[in-house]
């Protein structure tokens, strides 16, 4: 009698090209079949201490308050934006995606006092859209996504960060498609609160949230009058089991913490500018690349971000069976538009891991080969 279970899970490895996950290094997958210990273990400990000094690094902060959340980039959304907001209070919420929209959705199920300004699909918010707003009404927070994988776009944060300061709010970011590949210095620019996942730029497998919490944002989590919606979520009880108190409060992801940390230590051994760069570089030959082969990108050069690229469908090429044919001839994946934008765009991913020259020429040559034959 044959054994059906003794089959390999995956009998044709995808070459990762969409927007997360992303591929996982080969040092990251072997900690990860590192033994398994409690996650109250001494032991244990010491990887989270010096997961939050990489973390510190990374997000180039000094934040107390740095950490990993378990669960998706959701996750830290819901986190981020269900700690600092209570019932009643006034939350601002820019959107330029879908991603903007999930935000609208989560701070809906928190307070009713949500406003939102909105840029069209492609565009970055504008600064004074946002002064606009606060003029007329400050908000406790002020929330925007840095990265919006949705449409390609890389907001500007540095004259956004002024403005919601100087109304006296919190500036929210996240940065799931960004940190790690794109320049995202917290502290200089003064992001309150900022989280990002462990999927994309980190290239470790889904399941994580890091998150950082700067001073600002945690004294209005001390001052809370209510308490957090979601307990799991609580940062007033994991950061209880991240401090020297190291109190209990769930079990942790103990492999996937193995997996960050090796991803965190290649991370800052490679160094934050040649990170940057390399991503610039390979999303640059890929941009070059998509022209050559007379495909129009969706958001201009001046807005573009590194880490995703969306690639306009031609008139007369059918989305779903480009992408089903990558998968299917080449392991490529690569993804579609979202929302509105479906069935109109390609997304392609290029992080962490995956940003790689090689990755790219193989890539262009399969979506050539594909388009003149469609």
């Amino acid at each position: 009698m044959s054994n059906a279970y003794s089959a390999d899970l995956i009998s044709a490895p995808r070459l990762l090209l969409g927007p997360g996950p992303s591929m996982v290094h080969p040092r990251v997958l072997r900690a990860m079949a590192t033994p398994v210990v409690g996650h109250m273990d001494p032991q244990f400990f010491a990887i989270m201490d010096e997961t939050q000094a990489l973390l510190r690094q990374v997000f180039q902060t000094e934040n107390r308050l740095t950490f990993t959340l378990p669960g998706t980039g959701s996750a830290g959304m819901e986190a981020a934006l269900s700690n600092f907001l209570e019932p009643g209070d006034p939350a601002l919420i820019c959107v330029a995606g879908f991603f903007g929209e999930r935000m609208v959705e989560i701070v809906s199920r928190v307070t009713a006092d949500v406003r939102r300004v909105d840029a069209a699909w492609g565009e970055p918010i504008r600064p004074a859209q946002v002064e606009e707003v606060l003029r007329t009404r400050p908000a406790k927070v002020v929330a925007l996504v840095h990265g919006e994988t949705s449409t390609g776009v890389c907001q500007p944060l540095a004259e956004i960060a002024e403005i919601v300061h100087r109304y006296g709010g919190l500036l929210l970011v996240d940065s799931v498609a960004s940190l790690a590949g794109v320049d995202l210095p917290v502290d200089r620019l003064g992001i309150d609160i900022c989280y990002t996942g462990s999927q994309k730029c980190l290239s470790v497998p889904p399941g994580m949230a890091p998150i950082t919490i700067g001073p600002r944002a945690e004294n209005v989590l001390k001052a809370r009058k209510t308490k957090v919606q979601s307990w799991y979520l609580d940062l007033t009880l994991i950061q209880k089991y991240w401090g020297t108190e190291r109190v209990y409060h769930h079990t942790g992801p103990i492999s996937l913490q193995y997996a960050m940390l090796e991803a965190l230590r290649m991370t800052v051994a490679e160094g934050l500018p040649a990170r940057f760069a390399r991503h610039a570089a390979v999303a640059q030959l890929l941009w070059e690349g998509l022209a050559e082969l007379g495909l129009r990108l969706f958001v201009p050069a001046e807005n573009r971000l590194a880490t995703l690229t969306t690639v306009v469908v031609p008139d007369g090429v059918d989305d779903l069976t480009i992408r089903r044919r990558l998968l299917e001839e080449y392991n490529i994946e690569i993804a579609g538009g979202l929302g509105a934008l479906r069935g109109k765009l390609w997304r392609i991913g290029l992080m962490g891991y995956s940003a790689r020259s090689e990755n790219v020429v193989t890539l262009l040559g399969a979506l050539g080969r594909l388009l003149r034959s469609h």
